[in-house]
């Protein structure tokens, strides 16, 4: 009796307080934003009135919202699948006995460390100072310009940027699943005469379907809830052909001051991402159970 009083403590004690610090800062403004997706608010003045559903029906009879959600799409569907490849390949290239492996895993995974906002800076000078220098120079013709500056090739700068950030998160994963793969079956088949590309297809990318699932559901959160790096390096342009949809909820509501439209353009993201990430993940999982 006196153990159980004592667990019900404990579990007041530690428990109960992240609980509701946990509620306080997610749950709580979670439906105060659902609850402001109803209204007209501006973001600024103390009153607002409610509109119902207008705010969800204006969102998707905006033509600038909808041409953002696809160009979204295009980019979230690139930034997985060269993220996930490069990541594979590093992993791979890292897990062959190559020598100061700790050291190029560092030197790759650094990229992630940078915060989106100064790596956007970084990659802004990189584009539009260093590389046309190296086009005056070679007198290469994709590089005498600023890609930044091109609406054919501002998105192909964000997706590389993001990539190279990316990838040396996702390649962390996929050296642990690489790892964990028994050397006797690796050996085995080996001496049965598998090849290199044999050992990957047919042993290794099988048994590293679970960090598969992890790695391409991180990239998938992460491509969609680009920000930082869409504001620092691009602002959305040149004539906004690489504003994704988070940064159009920004200029919703904090540029054009509506921010019950913002919350509502938050909300249809959010939903899209839990979709889409239940249906990858319930279908990897499928998968792996079938492997």
């Amino acid at each position: 009796m006196k153990k159980k009083k004592k667990d019900i403590r404990l579990f007041c004690e530690f428990v109960v307080p992240s609980v509701l610090i946990w509620g306080l800062v997610v749950i709580v403004p979670l439906f105060y934003g659902l609850y402001l997706t109803f209204t007209d608010w501006n973001g600024l003045s103390s009153s607002y009135n409610m509109v119902g559903f207008k705010n969800y029906l204006d969102i998707f009879t905006d033509k600038a919202f909808l041409v953002s959600l696809g160009r979204t799409f295009l980019y979230v569907f690139f930034v997985v699948v060269l993220s996930n490849i490069i990541g594979i390949c590093l992993a791979l290239l890292l897990t062959y006995g190559i020598r100061m492996q700790s050291f190029f895993r560092t030197c790759f995974f650094a990229a992630n460390m940078i915060g989106g906002i100064i790596m956007g800076y970084i990659w802004n000078y990189i584009f539009s100072f260093a590389l046309t220098r190296v086009g005056a120079v070679t007198g290469w013709k994709l590089l005498l310009t600023s890609w930044l500056t091109s609406p054919n090739t501002a998105m192909a700068a964000l997706i590389i940027v993001t990539v190279w950030q990316l990838s040396g998160y996702l390649m962390v994963i996929y050296v642990a699943g690489l790892t964990n793969i028994p050397n006797d079956m690796l050996e085995a088949a080996s001496i049965d005469g598998a090849a290199k590309f044999q050992l990957f297809r047919f042993i290794k990318l099988p048994m590293i379907r679970s960090s598969i699932t992890i790695c391409t559901f991180i990239a998938i959160s992460k491509a969609f809830m680009s920000f930082d790096v869409n504001l620092s390096l691009t602002a959305g342009g040149p004539y906004k052909t690489t504003e994704l949809l988070a940064y159009k909820i920004y200029q919703t509501a904090f540029s054009n001051f509506e921010y019950g439209k913002g919350q509502a353009e938050a909300v249809v993201l959010f939903v899209i991402v839990a979709v889409i990430s239940l249906i990858q993940v319930t279908m990897s999982k499928k998968k792996e159970v079938s492997a």
